[in-house]
């Protein structure tokens, strides 16, 4: 079974729910497209009293409630437009928090808004496969998740492969580790339409959000890019230093893929369940990430810690993280003339 990777669970001060500001700023422009898309797409049927939404890859909030609370209020405005009555009392909301086993549920549902007004279950597994019955659901949601993959790529860990990849992330991009990278996301891309193709009833909505790349820019080239190739010099201080097997360290690569946008188009084009409704770039407040030492070594260590520290061990992982912050200076001038990567707002209507 490959490895899964969870954001730093808990309510402290290195958890995910205190520092996702930044995919929160998305969810936040993204309301008034969703309430559009849900407005003017979205077939609610009054005859009907249940109204189920889910959001894949939900991690540990605050966020995912946000997301979930820009649906319902979409969803009621338009029900009362259409039927001029209160949806409360006449349409009942079931929330369905999907993620990994391994993710935080107790944090999730500990924190729980006090005023929801809707009924909530959680689904762990892989949002890869099928994780709700079948015509089940009428609104999908997934926010920054699709840039990670089920697994590494075969072969990019081999050292016999042609595709092996003994940096740390696919941000150089030779043509084997490319192509190997973009294997597997279409593999995966095409297995979670295709789950959500069989999950949503016909005419219901899924937005995807999150980061991908422009045509033409490598990973490379991008603030995020080049800031995993930095924690990837700082693990191999950290290795020179004893505490990490050099060999080891070789053979570690993230399954992350910030894939191109024709490279998504293709993927949703191929699966055949459903129709692009929109496409589009969209900026938000916190775009740019702020790059000070502190900034720098609590959002490593939130994504990556917990990877680093099952792999290497915990002192080895917060040596990594103080060489972050001791080196942060030295990459600031690169970081400067890097290229923009891109947010995406996608909305796509089950056929």
């Amino acid at each position: 079974m490959a490895p899964t990777y969870t954001m730093a669970g808990s309510k402290g001060p290195n958890s995910y729910s205190q520092h996702s500001t930044y995919q929160r700023a998305l969810l936040e422009v993204a309301k008034e497209k969703i309430n559009e898309a849900i407005s003017t797409k979205l077939n609610v049927n009054s005859a009907s009293s249940r109204f189920n939404i889910a959001d894949f890859g939900c991690s540990t909030g605050p966020n995912t409630f946000l997301a979930v609370q820009n649906i319902i209020d979409a969803v009621e405005e338009k029900y009362r437009k259409e039927t001029q009555q209160n949806p409360d009392g006449n349409i009942e909301f079931q929330v369905l928090f999907n993620d990994h086993f391994k993710n935080d549920f107790n944090t999730l549902f500990q924190t729980l808004p006090l005023t929801k007004k809707y009924f909530v279950a959680g689904v762990p597994g892989s949002f890869f496969g099928r994780v709700l019955p079948r015509d089940s659901l009428h609104v999908g949601h997934c926010s920054y998740s699709l840039h990670w993959l089920s697994q590494v790529p075969k072969g990019i860990a081999d050292r016999n492969s042609p595709a092996w990849n003994k940096d740390i992330h696919c941000t150089g991009f030779s043509e084997e580790v490319a192509e190997a990278y973009h294997d597997q996301f279409k593999i995966d891309m095409g297995s979670f339409l295709r789950a959500r193709g069989e999950e949503l009833v016909s005419g219901g909505l899924l937005f995807l959000l999150g980061s991908c790349l422009p045509d033409g820019i490598k990973m490379s080239e991008t603030m995020k890019g080049m800031l995993l190739d930095f924690m990837g010099n700082c693990l191999h201080d950290v290795a020179k230093e004893g505490l990490i097997d050099q060999e080891e360290l070789d053979s570690l690569n993230f399954p992350i893929y910030p894939a191109h946008v024709a490279e998504f188009k293709s993927v949703i084009e191929d699966s055949g369940c459903f129709t692009t409704e929109a496409f589009e770039r969209i900026s938000h407040a916190n775009e740019e990430l702020p790059l000070d030492p502190e900034f720098l070594v609590t959002s490593h260590k939130i994504t990556f810690g917990g990877i680093l520290e099952t792999r290497f061990g915990k002192e080895a992982m917060e040596k990594t993280m103080e060489r972050i912050e001791e080196k942060c200076q030295d990459i600031l001038p690169q970081l400067a003339n890097a290229k923009s990567g891109m947010q995406y707002f996608i909305m796509l209507r089950k056929n």
